[in-house]
């Protein structure tokens, strides 16, 4: 069958700042670099000023901010000119509704209510009276006595927001008078959490949920993505977090039916460990978070888990699991800022017959059920479950549930045989759907602020408690891959990423050094406490990790870490005096001559093998299974924290000039300048562009020797083969390779280093040659 999937794809962080226009500009680079489609972020009309797009205002036309339709046209043109592919990222979950009237359909639901034309776009609890809008300040009242109207009395007036007035209603009264009248309420905004009657992303209430499983829903939300499809102007689709649909089966058949089977279709499905896609979706694979936690884990040192655990153990004075704190952190979600959806479920389940006991207060029962929803939510071992697929996550999370809470054990096994008894019903369709939501707010976006022993963990499809991943079972995963996903991607670092791919190879170096870091941490965190001792361990790894980087980037990124953690802080009930203290910590570390010598000392140290992990990392995803993605200026080393901070512009001049350099022969030292690393990611891109029929098939290659377990390496068909170098600290401990040698694939001595353009000696070369140059190598025989 003809694969759909490109050789490897380049993603660009679109907006206002990086426009078609630029994107155009960049292509030359982009080919040259090896890259085989541009895979741009969300490119529909979205919020004004928008740096990533998922805040979609209007489905029905391309992004004006961005360059607008003439701009995509111009992109579009200029990838096929250099025989590249393009690939898109679709929204189909929810629009953005921060400003009405910049999207028309809510614009029009807020005027029309239940007779909109547009009512049946958003998923809306119309029998929980009018729609809540909770903007207004805290002190709602007041707020309230604020509103005014517009000169024409057909818009009402929150400061320099605006919102429809009905037809008809605004002829008389005060502007609290009309709003009365309307078929909406504007709220204080500490009301959307237990109170919002409209399906939203997560807990983001200016992100208004879409019914794209309705069939009309579905066209006129994808209409104008399927026409540049239809037109050969796009070669894949990305569908951003399917997890939120009524049906995403339901959703990726209808929607892979209108594209065809020839092009290329992912979802941004986070797997859990072990987890495999549905096997009912018709699609190519997921964005690669799962491949990111095995890439990335075979790198780590197992031996370092007992000293790190102690540390952290220590230093909070809590011995809890990874565990006890994910499952502490959901309920805190589900019981606060998914309240809404936890009652809206709640009011859908079959109260069983034999209730406990009949002496029960008025409202127990119904506290009992909400109780129990959330419980449930809880348990999910994975985001969610796709009944009637995944029931076996269905099955754990009760059991999971009625452990914490055996006296609800009733109403949990109602809600699963309800569930089971009608598995596309609105009841199952809603537990899924929030299951989703609880796992990434509670886990994702709390625990793993909490529980920090070691942060490089703490990542987007990754496992906090499984301290790194052996060679075999990277293998083990490579081989699946290959067998069952060969067209998946693969990723390093992405626009949600807690922390950049090079600063988790930097800090996988603690893992063998971790006596000495924990002696460093303890002597900096007594010389500058913060307010929270979870969020010192996570401060100074973050710092060594992404080091050097001024104050101003480390305090947004502390301030929103403390925040997320909701420990000490939070977005919703900030403390100020928590907040300057946190935002000030950076400037006070830094202003420290002495304390910034010992960083800068060990920072020296750790950064070699480093850079050792990151090019390492880097050859095995491009070269193994799956296809690789690289974000925006990664084929550099960059230190970035989670978002905005790995936003930040990129210096794409002097990637173009470092190429030009290289293609000239230069072959750089593995130095700060990143040269290295563009080395080693050119070279596999361009190798995987002009020659894919040696990236088939996947077999683990041995290294023989007393410093075997420091190389991972396989070999792709029987003409490529990748090498890299694990553990360099106790490499170059042990005194390197010695007489560690790596046989080679039917004992054929033809091979060759593309990355260092030499010839490799014999069929089982010594590794200290392999390796001389680079810790890296990327071995082919000829065509």
């Amino acid at each position: 069958m003809h694969s759909p999937a490109p050789s490897s794809t380049y993603r660009l962080q679109l907006s206002k700042d990086l426009t078609f226009r630029d994107a155009v500009g960049l292509v030359p680079y982009l080919d040259a670099l090896g890259v085989g489609a541009v895979y741009a972020s969300p490119i529909l009309e979205a919020g004004a000023g928008s740096n990533h797009g998922y805040d979609v205002v209007d489905p029905t036309r391309v992004s004006a901010e961005r360059g607008g339709e003439e701009g995509r046209r111009a992109l579009a043109a200029a990838v096929r000119e250099h025989r590249m592919g393009l690939v898109v990222d679709i929204v189909p979950n929810h629009v953005g509704v921060d400003v009405p009237q910049a999207n028309p359909w809510w614009w029009d639901v807020l005027a029309h209510g239940r007779e909109s034309e547009h009512a049946g776009t958003f998923d809306i609890d119309w029998d929980a009276g009018p729609i809540l809008l909770p903007v207004l300040d805290a002190d709602e009242e007041k707020a309230l006595s604020e509103l005014t109207l517009s000169e024409d009395r057909t818009r009402l007036r929150y400061y320099e927001r605006e919102f429809p007035v009905a037809p008809g209603t605004g002829d008389t009264g005060t502007p609290q008078e009309v709003h009365a009248r309307q078929h909406y309420r504007l709220v204080s905004w500490k009301r959307g959490a237990a109170e919002l009657n409209y399906r939203r992303f997560f807990d983001v209430s200016t992100l208004a949920a879409v019914r794209v499983e309705v069939p009309e829903v579905f066209d006129k939300t994808h209409r104008e993505v399927l026409r540049w499809v239809e037109a050969g102007e796009v070669d894949g689709i990305r569908v951003d977090h399917p997890d939120g649909l009524a049906d995403p089966g339901g959703y990726v058949r209808r929607l892979r039916a209108a594209i065809g089977p020839n092009r290329w279709l992912l979802v941004e499905k986070i797997l859990g460990v072990g987890e495999e896609l549905p096997a009912s979706w018709p699609v190519n694979g997921t964005t690669g978070y799962e491949a990111l936690r095995e890439i990335q884990g075979v790198f780590i040192d197992p031996d370092g888990a007992g000293l790190l655990t102690q540390l952290a153990a220590e230093h909070t004075g809590s011995k809890r699991s990874a565990r006890a704190v994910e499952h502490d952190a959901r309920r805190e979600v589900a019981d606060t800022l998914l309240a809404a959806e936890v009652r809206r479920i709640a009011a859908l389940v079959p109260v069983p017959e034999a209730a406990p006991s009949t002496e029960e207060e008025p409202g127990a029962a119904a506290d009992r059920v909400r109780t129990a929803v959330a419980e449930l939510l809880c348990g999910y071992p994975v985001y969610r479950s796709y009944l009637p697929e995944g029931r076996e996550a269905l099955e754990t999370a009760v059991s999971v549930a009625r452990t914490h809470r055996p006296d609800l054990a009733d109403v949990l096994l109602a809600i699963r045989d309800a569930m089971l008894a009608d598995p596309t019903g609105p009841l199952a369709t809603r537990v899924q759907q929030t299951s989703g939501m609880v796992m990434a707010k509670g886990v994702e976006d709390t625990a793993f602020y909490r529980w920090n022993r070691f942060v490089a963990l703490n990542e987007v499809g990754g496992d906090p408690s499984r301290f790194g991943v052996s060679p075999a079972e990277f293998h083990r995963a490579m081989a699946t891959r290959e067998a069952g996903w060969p067209a998946t991607m693969t990723t390093l670092s992405t626009h949600d990423t807690k922390r950049s791919e090079d600063v988790r190879a930097r800090l996988a170096v603690l893992s063998e050094i971790p006596a000495e870091w924990a002696e460093r941490m303890r002597k900096w965190a007594v010389a500058h406490p913060l307010p929270e001792r979870s969020l010192e361990l996570l401060a100074w790894q973050n710092l060594v990790g992404a080091w050097p980087i001024p104050a101003e980037r480390m305090s947004a990124y502390l301030v929103k870490a403390a925040k997320e953690a909701k420990l000490v802080t939070s977005h919703v009930d900030p403390v100020p005096e928590v907040d300057d203290a946190i935002a000030a910590w950076p400037e006070q570390v830094l202003a420290d001559a002495e304390l910034v010598a010992d960083i800068e000392e060990f920072v020296s140290r750790i950064a070699g093998p480093g850079r050792s992990n990151s090019l390492g990392q880097k050859l095995l995803q491009i070269a193994g299974p799956g296809v690789p993605d690289v974000y925006q200026g990664t084929e550099l080393f960059d230190y970035s924290l989670v978002d905005p901070d790995n936003r930040r512009p990129v210096d794409w001049e002097a990637r173009r000039q470092l190429l030009a350099r290289l293609d000239e022969g230069w072959l750089p030292d593995v130095e700060a300048d990143g040269a290295a690393k563009l080395l080693v990611t050119a070279s596999a891109l361009r190798l995987r562009r002009y020659r894919p029929e040696v990236f088939t098939g996947y077999r683990p290659l041995a290294a023989e020797g007393p410093a075997a377990r420091h190389a991972v390496a396989f070999a792709r068909s029987a003409s490529l083969v990748a090498v890299a170098t694990r553990l360099p600290v106790g490499l170059a401990e042990r005194g390197g390779w010695g007489d560690t040698v790596l046989p080679l694939p039917e004992g054929t001595t033809d091979w060759h280093d593309v990355i260092t353009d030499t010839p490799i000696d014999g069929a089982t070369p010594r590794l200290a040659d392999v390796l001389a140059r680079y810790p890296v190598a990327l071995l082919v025989r000829p065509a």
